[in-house]
């Protein structure tokens, strides 16, 4: 596994821990379908919350939030429509969260969740 692939399964997983001491419960992780992977779905009460994690080792390429563009965002939207039909399961609303992760020198990461994206 590369660097790379190492940093952003570390953040998934303190991005995870994160959710969970916030009182979110994770419902999912890496869930596939043929458009793509959703990184946490989670509930908040009657709240399905798709979340995407972002991990970043530096700011050369931007923030972990700059990632999330419009289309991004669009289609979170459509996976989350998709886990909610495979899963047959029913919520009062849907939102997309990302959480932003930003490793630093000491390997100590600096967390940033924004709810409700897109």
């Amino acid at each position: 596994m590369n660097s790379k692939d190492v940093l952003g399964r570390d953040g998934e997983q303190i991005a995870a821990d994160y959710l969970e001491r916030a009182g979110l419960r994770i419902l999912d992780r890496n869930w596939r379908c043929a458009e793509g992977e959703i990184d946490i779905v989670a509930a908040e009460r009657r709240v399905l919350v798709v979340c995407e994690v972002k991990t970043r080792s530096g700011t050369r390429y931007g923030s972990p939030l700059e990632a999330i563009t419009p289309r991004k965002r669009a289609r979170l939207r459509r996976l989350a429509i998709r886990w909610l039909v495979a899963h047959g399961v029913l919520f009062d609303e849907v939102r997309i969260d990302v959480v932003g992760l930003l490793r630093d020198h000491t390997d100590h990461y600096l967390i940033e969740h924004v709810r409700g994206v897109g």
